[in-house]
């Protein structure tokens, strides 16, 4: 199933002074760490509880692209939208922004787990629109 208009899910992002590496930004591991956070918060705030009850996400794949430093005072959120779902996997895209500026552009893959037996899970075509239109 492929995306038409996906609906954007923004999650908006506090940092941390522990996210500040030596050089006085944000460091890269961190926006992995959001990426993450917003794929999972995203998932609870659309799917229904019972599916968000049986189901579990483990993430099979990140590339982050980094077009500029974020820094302790910023108010930085991250967007998200469902690309597509093949099987038990979906893609994602989330860009990671400064007001109107592009901080990172993440495409990631995730792995949906049955959350009793911990093995990869389709998910129902309802669940999937709520996501992907």
């Amino acid at each position: 199933m492929t995306a038409g208009t996906a609906p954007i899910y923004h999650y908006p992002i506090t940092i941390r002074p522990d996210d500040i590496d030596f050089m006085g930004h944000v460091n890269n591991s961190v926006y992995l760490k959001w990426v993450q956070d917003a794929v999972v918060s995203y998932w609870q705030r659309v799917a229904p509880p019972e599916a968000v009850a049986q189901h579990l996400w483990v993430a099979l794949k990140h590339e982050i692209t980094y077009r500029r430093p974020a820094f302790l005072d910023d108010g930085v959120v991250a967007e998200v939208m469902a690309e597509s779902v093949q099987g038990a996997r979906s893609f994602f895209s989330t860009v990671i922004r400064r007001g109107e500026e592009v901080l990172a552009e993440v495409k990631s893959s995730w792995c949906c787990l049955d959350a009793g037996t911990r093995r990869p899970a389709r998910l129902a075509k309802d669940v999937i629109g709520r996501f992907i239109p």
